[in-house]
């Protein structure tokens, strides 16, 4: 049983990640390097509120970190994506390059040297066959809640509506009188938020330096491949095959191994599936239909 909410709790946090990324690639065609960074600043928001308030100070972080993602991204859309729209390519080496300077700009401010942060609270809750840490229970509730709220916002919504539009045919729904930039920059924002939040979860389980987040991107990347981009539901049933996958091998070979041979696995998946497991709608996913 241990094994199985191990799985859940990777699955989980790899999903917050990767949903903000799959709707920017799946609806803007924006290959976002630096979608890794708002993993960082939502773990540092959280080191930031615990110096000054303590380990309750939790909670405030728990709603600060999305908003300083999604405020982070907004600038970021404002001033540079929103300029390389009609250049997908570009947008490459441009977020390549915020995530640069982001990770310098905290090794700057904070220093090269990890901080730790903590749990709001300690303790472990029976399960069949033992414990499992409270804490960790609390974030694949949390993320799972999440990830709920994200598919009904997605599936069952007009704002859903317009966004599955726009990923599937942006210029008839501009044709249609939606306002795709308006749309666009929200998802980006989204995105950026959700990223955060998965940062402060994660937080209180790992050490929280400048360049956390990295781990996380070509993961969330193979992810919406392997899911199907521009798809919703592939990226929550890609999180799970990776996910589920790589904490398996992990308790048999090396981690670092296990993650290798996840990811040469899922590049043999996608040879023979290039639409990926649930196939979705945008640029992206037509080219590499194609291929």
């Amino acid at each position: 049983m241990t094994t199985i909410f191990n799985i859940l709790g990777y699955v989980s946090v790899l999903i917050l990640v990767a949903l903000g990324l799959a709707i920017v690639f799946g609806m803007m065609d924006i290959v976002n390097l630096a979608h890794a960074e708002w993993v960082t600043i939502g773990a540092y928001t959280l080191a930031i509120a615990q110096e000054f308030g303590g380990r309750e100070a939790f909670w405030p972080a728990l709603l600060a970190a999305p908003a300083v993602g999604a405020l982070s991204g907004w600038c970021l859309e404002r001033c540079i994506i929103r300029l390389l729209y009609d250049r997908p390519l570009d947008t490459l080496l441009a977020t390549y390059a915020v995530g640069l300077i982001a990770q310098k700009a905290l090794e700057l401010i904070f220093g090269t040297q990890p901080m730790l942060v903590y749990a709001p609270f300690d303790g472990a809750v029976p399960v069949p066959g033992g414990s499992y840490p409270a804490y960790r229970l609390f974030v694949i509730i949390v993320a799972l809640a999440v990830t709920a709220g994200c598919w009904l916002l997605f599936a069952r919504t007009r704002f859903g509506t317009q966004l599955r539009a726009v990923i599937q045919h942006p210029t008839m729904a501009e044709a249609a009188g939606i306002d795709t930039h308006r749309l666009n920059r929200v998802a980006f924002c989204g995105g950026a938020a959700l990223a955060s939040l998965a940062g402060v979860l994660v937080a209180p389980m790992v050490s929280v330096e400048s360049r956390l987040g990295v781990a996380y991107l070509a993961k969330a990347f193979f992810v919406i491949v392997l899911g199907g981009i521009g798809s919703i539901a592939g990226s929550i049933l890609g999180s799970a095959v990776i996910g589920t996958a790589e904490t398996l091998l992990g308790y048999r070979i090396d981690p670092s191994l296990a993650s290798a041979v996840v990811l040469v696995l899922s590049m043999v998946l996608i040879r023979f599936r290039p639409q990926g497991l649930i196939p979705g709608f945008s640029a992206a996913h037509h080219l590499l239909g194609k291929g």
